[in-house]
């Protein structure tokens, strides 16, 4: 199993990204996918979750609202659109996918992660 993030990058405060986690090795389309992230010193802080049919999306309270997880299950992908980017949301992120937990907001549940793509936002 791989799963392979890119579009990470360095933004000004205000602007956007679009990352992209490509999976290959399993059968994608009955996987929930989700991003995580984690600053330097910090501790790994949930972002967003998509179920497997991608009929229900969930988000940190931090991203609520700029953030955006959609799935193409033709393509094996995830996309993760974030506008109005912050400084505080500087970080590795990365994607994962687990199949047959609920706790979506928990690394823990995740059974695959990818190699991880760095989002630097510059104020």
């Amino acid at each position: 199993v791989q799963l392979q993030a890119s579009g990470g990058g360095l933004v000004q405060a205000g602007g956007s990204l679009r990352l992209s986690c490509v999976a290959s090795g399993l059968t994608f389309s009955r996987y929930d996918m989700g991003w995580f992230r984690q600053a330097s010193g910090k501790e790994r802080e949930f972002v967003a979750a998509i179920t497997w049919y991608g009929g229900s999306t969930l988000y940190g309270d931090s991203v609520k609202g700029r953030f955006t997880l959609s799935r193409d299950n033709a393509k094996n992908t995830v996309y993760l659109q974030m506008n109005s980017l912050k400084p505080e949301d500087t970080a590795v992120y990365y994607c994962a996918g687990q199949s047959g937990s609920f706790y979506y907001t928990s690394h823990k549940s995740y059974d695959y992660w990818g190699q991880g793509t760095q989002v630097t936002v510059s104020s």
